[in-house]
């Protein structure tokens, strides 16, 4: 069978990660999550001291490190010279509070477009039938002849909602604006990809959608 590319875009909490889960599971795909690679080199920025308003500084410590992969089941994870960061790490309060600023950065942007495109390679190398991918830009920048592209969106009151469960207290509405308005990159919905509203429907349901689409 062919090796496919799978891109999962959509807005804060739309349920893309779990979404994304769920599917490499059951089609054998890596999973790589693009917001914890974002949140990792944040989280990496914030201990070295550097602000996003140090675009210079920034772009020059991140061009120097190393980037590799370690992949437990069937997720990738980003893996920076002290290793895997932990959830806690990747999910505390300031972390939270900064990523959007410095996701906006095209510095970091494009270190991490170009490990996010070896990827690819690191799944064909360890035998799956292919890679999913989720953010906010994978199938508009990151993988814009991806093989399959779907954009997940929700009402703000039930993607308000999961962010409780999940612990996190960045506001839905501030991300949302910051991610549509930034220069570089900003979230979009491709014209060629499948939108599922899954403000009323379960993961289960959503997870079915994608599977019978890509037929795996």
């Amino acid at each position: 069978m062919d090796f496919i590319i799978v891109a999962i875009d959509g807005e804060a909490a739309s349920g893309k990660s779990s979404t994304a889960r769920m599917v490499a599971e059951e089609c054998k795909l890596l999973y790589v999550d693009s917001g914890s690679q974002y949140r990792a080199l944040t989280h990496h920025c914030l201990n070295l001291g550097i602000n996003p308003t140090e675009p210079e500084k920034l772009e020059s410590e991140l061009v120097s490190l190393p980037l590799k992969t370690e992949i437990r089941g069937y997720q990738s994870h980003l893996s920076l010279p002290r290793g895997v960061l932990e959830q806690s790490q990747l999910k505390s309060a300031e972390v939270n509070r900064m990523v959007s600023r410095f996701a906006a950065l095209p510095g970091l942007r494009k270190v991490l477009l170009s490990y996010q495109r070896r990827l690819p390679k690191v799944a064909r190398e360890n035998r799956f039938n292919g890679i999913i991918m989720e953010g906010r830009d994978i199938g508009s920048v990151i993988f814009p002849k991806a093989d399959y592209k779907f954009f997940l969106e929700a009402n703000s009151n039930a993607r308000t909602l999961r962010r409780i469960k999940e612990g996190l207290d960045d506001a839905i509405e501030v991300r949302d604006h910051t991610d549509k308005t930034r220069q570089h990159s900003p979230l979009v919905c491709p014209p060629d990809a499948i939108r599922i509203n899954n403000t009323t429907i379960s993961l289960e349901e959503v997870v079915n959608l994608i599977c019978q689409q890509i037929g795996l």
